[in-house]
């Protein structure tokens, strides 16, 4: 493992130095291992576990080549991981750090929103009232947190947020919020957030994310 991880460490100093951008064919395996240092054995453990992180795209019969490196695509490995820890220490941990990174971005939202980005999530606080299952109450939420978090501006921290959503855990705690026929208070907690949002009030705005985020987390912690 540690040839390896030295093979990967070669390869990102490639990438990081700008010798090699995004879009870049890799020079061929035999030259590229000549090169570096590297038995070819270690280049292709190196070059395996850089694609299943998005790093390099391995294009059968055409070559490998670097991502395009977009946070979207490298992030997307993050999500699969995620998905994969749905323990309640675990799902506690994301909330964690949603009630640090929410808040944040509605403070930024709060700042630069425009009047249709506001309607959009008046309507999406609409929908969710008259939502007739968990699944589309799960869907409005996402939707809803997606949309403040693009309103940031920020695309990575959009983008971050996104891989933290947690569509399994969001049914989880929907399920849990309309058996406590918690509903109108969490929708209620929406409107606030978006009130606050469309008066540029960006404190009061940070402070309604902050209570609607730690909700979900007290909520679980009780369950655990």
């Amino acid at each position: 493992m540690a040839v390896t991880d030295d093979a990967i460490l070669r390869v990102k100093e490639m990438i990081v130095s700008g010798e090699l951008k995004p879009g870049d064919r890799l020079p061929r395996e035999a030259d590229l291992a000549e090169r570096l240092g590297l038995s070819r054995n270690s280049l292709r453990e190196a070059v395996k576990a850089l694609s299943l992180v998005r790093v390099l795209d391995v294009r059968q019969g055409d070559g490998t080549y670097v991502s395009s490196l977009r946070a979207d695509d490298l992030l997307g490995a993050l999500s699969f991981v995620l998905e994969l820890h749905r323990g309640e220490d675990s799902v506690l941990e994301v909330l964690q750090v949603r009630r640090i990174l929410e808040p944040a971005a509605a403070a930024m939202a709060a700042q630069r929103i425009e009047l249709e980005e506001v309607a959009a999530l008046r309507a999406l606080c609409d929908a969710a009232e008259s939502a007739r299952s968990v699944e589309e109450l799960v869907e409005h939420d996402l939707d809803f947190h997606r949309a403040i978090a693009q309103a940031s501006g920020n695309a990575y921290l959009a983008q971050l947020l996104d891989t933290l959503a947690g569509p399994t855990v969001r049914v989880r705690i929907w399920r849990g919020i309309t058996q406590a026929s918690a509903v109108d208070r969490t929708v209620a907690e929406h409107r606030a957030i978006v009130d606050a949002l469309a008066a540029h009030q960006t404190e009061l705005a940070r402070s309604w994310s902050t209570v609607h985020v730690a909700g979900v987390e007290q909520w679980l912690s009780d369950l655990a």
